[in-house]
Order: structure tokens, then C-alpha cells, then sequence
């Protein structure tokens, strides 16, 4: 096991279609600008200090309390261990300042990285995670542990 690192850390009308892709584009720019330095510019992380994110969040969107987690790891920022990919990864993603439609925007994007592809994110969704009240980074790595042990995700 290593422990390495700082990690830090998404069918309608044509025209929802169409506004999906928009925002997807818009969350490749606010990755780039807000995430790849770490996560890199394809999303794939570095093993044993910065999480996988491609192929990760389709999965944990599936249901919707990994939706509500992922709102909150990009709202609230994460610290802590966490166990990703057969690795131990101890460090601080800090919250990221967006707003609900950047924050959106980059886990549709992210959500559009592998397989199974994720339903995009909503700027409603994000307000309505946000308006339960803030948590701490140590709680939200809490509940990535609660959700992992239910088997919400891998």
C-alpha cells in the first residue's frame, strides 16, 4: 500500500442535446484552468498522489448519491486517505469556488470521460446540494467511505 501525495480534485430534445454538448465544452476549459495541473490534462491522475478521474465519473453519477458526492467533492473540496485504483492516496483537494453552472459544467465534462458515459449535471443540481449546507473536507471523505461501503461505488 502507498500513501503519497496531495490528490486534488460529471436522451432529451435536440436542443438539451445541444446544450449538454455546450456545457461539456465550456467544462473542458474550467478543467483545464482548475484541474488538470494535478489530474493532468487527460484526466488520468497520477498513481499515488492525484486520483484517475476519467472512466470514474460516469460510474459514481450512476446512482444519485454519487451525484450528491461528486457535487460535494468539487463544492467543498476533500482531505484525507482515500483508496483509488489498487492505490492509498493521503492529501487536500481544496474547494474549487465555482459557480453551480461551472461546477456543472466540469463534472458533465468529467462525466463524459470513459464508460458508461454520466447524465449531465444540472446548475439546479449543484444549487440544490449546496443550499443543505457546507461541509467540511474531512466529511465529505466520510461520505466517499459510507457510499464505497454500501457499494454506491468502487
Amino acid at each position: 500500500m502507498r500513501v503519497a501525495g496531495t490528490f486534488v480534485l460529471a436522451l432529451g430534445s435536440a436542443g438539451a442535446a445541444a446544450a449538454d454538448i455546450a456545457r461539456a465544452g465550456d467544462g473542458a476549459a474550467l478543467f483545464t484552468q482548475n484541474c488538470a495541473m494535478c489530474h493532468q490534462s487527460d484526466a488520468v491522475g497520477l498513481p499515488g498522489q492525484y486520483p484517475r478521474l476519467t472512466g470514474r465519473v460516469g460510474p459514481i453519477s450512476a446512482k444519485k448519491q454519487g451525484r450528491a458526492y461528486l457535487i460535494h467533492v468539487v463544492t467543498y473540496g476533500m482531505a484525507g486517505r482515500i483508496d483509488v485504483d489498487q492505490q492509498t492516496i493521503l492529501g487536500v483537494m481544496p474547494a474549487l469556488g465555482l459557480s453551480d453552472e461551472d461546477a456543472a459544467s466540469v463534472l458533465s465534462y468529467l462525466g463524459g470521460l470513459g464508460y458508461p458515459r454520466a447524465t449531465a449535471f444540472t446548475a439546479a443540481e449543484v444549487a440544490t446540494e449546496r443550499a443543505r449546507g457546507p461541509m467540511s473536507g474531512g466529511e465529505v471523505n466520510a461520505e466517499r467511505r459510507n457510499l464505497r461501503d454500501a457499494k454506491v461505488f468502487e
